[in-house]
């Protein structure tokens, strides 16, 4: 059995010089976290993780070296404060095995209170660090330290491989704790007239029955509110994370998961983020399946669900189609994710369809700009490669990429570009034709 402590003295069993794995965003223990942040007497404290969801002074402390696969709003803030925080670009998929190859002393994980057999559910998060755990629980030169919640909600895997769940007999640490998952903020801010557009020309391309994958923001809530209220139905979900649409298309009676081939009966995902009444709907709801990164976000899995639509956002892209979703002017701003799993999964049958939806322009110095662009400048960090992107989206329509040459992928984007800058893209799209640079 574990010892069961506070969550101050589960801090102070590491040691000044150590390595810690935390999980993504709403896995990780917030009560924990905090306490280690209280601490400031350590040399060489590794932490490897992504997108975190805890306010803690523990990133800020010297000594401190934050390793992180995902920027959020609190490591873009750690790193403008100057804080000893770095990005490693990896996909979500391969967290897992970069976790193992780091292989912290100390693991550590957030779980709602154990049932009646002693299994702690992993709650809000599958991800890429439940192997490592275990791994962690089984070794006695390591150490598996879990914070149970009871504001937590109990969700489920699948089977006996993927139970999501910790057995109280592999943690070494129990911490009690209080604490409420994290919330995103603006949940009900209402769409734009652009989020409306652009959803509106999306769900031209989702059939009824197809199996669908959607991220976060107000274009794919706004998405998800124009399936709920309309005529097509019996979708499925496999989705990397399951968000507030999500469960209000599952209220709406449109998500049967009986036509996706594979996973059939349960929507599949590998963390939830939202609000709330997310939580709580989620609590022993056996309809969501948590299932690890490795199996939701493999092109392969992806692909053989049956009409598979993904969607995803971007911040700019060029006429060739490259993607850039995750820097601004090469600076990072948020991590590949596993969108890109998701656009080459979905490529791989002609049924299947891939829309990276993102709005025309923005605004700078008051000034405004396209996200469409001729060519990208020096310093560009492309996060999806040209042979990869099937349908470009705005406000003014749709782009039908893959297989079209560049003059034609270029002549596309104009067509969906503000009309501001159509004339520059076309011009570009021109000198592009037969293999030539856009450039010159």
């Amino acid at each position: 059995m574990p010892q069961q402590i506070s969550a101050a003295d589960a801090a102070a069993r590491l040691n000044p010089v150590d390595t810690l794995g935390i999980p993504l965003g709403p896995g990780q223990p917030p009560a924990f976290l905090r306490a280690l942040g209280e601490r400031d007497d350590w040399t060489d404290l590794r932490v490897y993780g992504a997108l975190l969801a805890v306010g803690t002074e523990l990133f800020s402390r010297a000594g401190v070296h934050y390793l992180s696969g995902f920027f959020g709003p609190l490591e873009r803030a750690l790193r403008d404060m100057g804080a000893n925080i770095e990005f490693a670009p990896a996909d979500f998929r391969r967290f897992g095995p970069l976790l193992a190859a780091q292989a912290p002393r100390v693991m550590t994980t957030v779980c709602a209170p154990p049932d009646k057999e002693g299994w702690c559910s992993l709650s809000l998060h599958a991800g890429g660090t439940i192997t490592e755990l275990h791994r962690a629980g089984s070794d006695p030169d390591r150490l598996l330290i879990v914070e149970v919640a009871e504001a937590y909600p109990r969700t489920f895997g699948l089977g006996e491989k993927h139970r999501h769940a910790l057995h109280v007999d592999e943690i070494d640490i129990l911490i009690g704790s209080t604490d409420a998952p994290l919330a995103l903020p603006g949940g009900d801010a209402p769409p734009t007239d652009v989020d409306k557009a652009i959803a509106q020309h999306t769900v031209g391309y989702i059939p009824s029955g197809a199996t669908l994958q959607t991220g976060i923001g107000s274009i794919p809530n706004q998405i998800a509110t124009l399936l709920a209220d309309g005529d097509c139905g019996q979708f499925g979900l496999h989705s990397e994370m399951f968000t507030d649409g999500c469960m209000k298309l599952h209220r709406a009676g449109k998500v049967t998961n009986t036509r996706k081939g594979q996973y059939d009966g349960v929507s599949v995902t590998t963390f939830a983020f939202g609000s709330p009444e997310l939580y709580e709907w989620l609590d022993e709801n056996t309809d969501v399946a948590f299932l690890p990164v490795e199996v939701v976000n493999a092109p392969e899995v992806i692909g053989a669900n049956r009409e598979m639509v993904t969607i995803n956002g971007a911040l700019a892209i060029d006429i060739h189609g490259q993607v850039v979703a995750d820097t601004i002017d090469g600076g990072q701003f948020s991590g590949i994710g596993g969108a890109e799993d998701f656009v080459a999964g979905a490529g791989l049958e002609l049924s299947d369809r891939s829309l990276i939806c993102l709005p025309s322009t923005f605004t700078k110095d008051g000034q405004l700009r396209s996200r469409i662009v001729p060519w990208f400048g020096p310093g560009a960090v492309i996060t999806t490669p040209r042979h990869h992107v099937d349908v470009i989206v705005t406000e003014y329509g749709a782009a039908e990429l893959e297989g079209k040459t560049v003059r034609q992928r270029g002549e596309a984007l104009a067509a969906i570009a503000h009309p501001q800058f159509r004339d520059e893209l076309l011009t570009a799209a021109e000198r592009a034709a037969n293999g030539r640079s856009p450039v010159s």
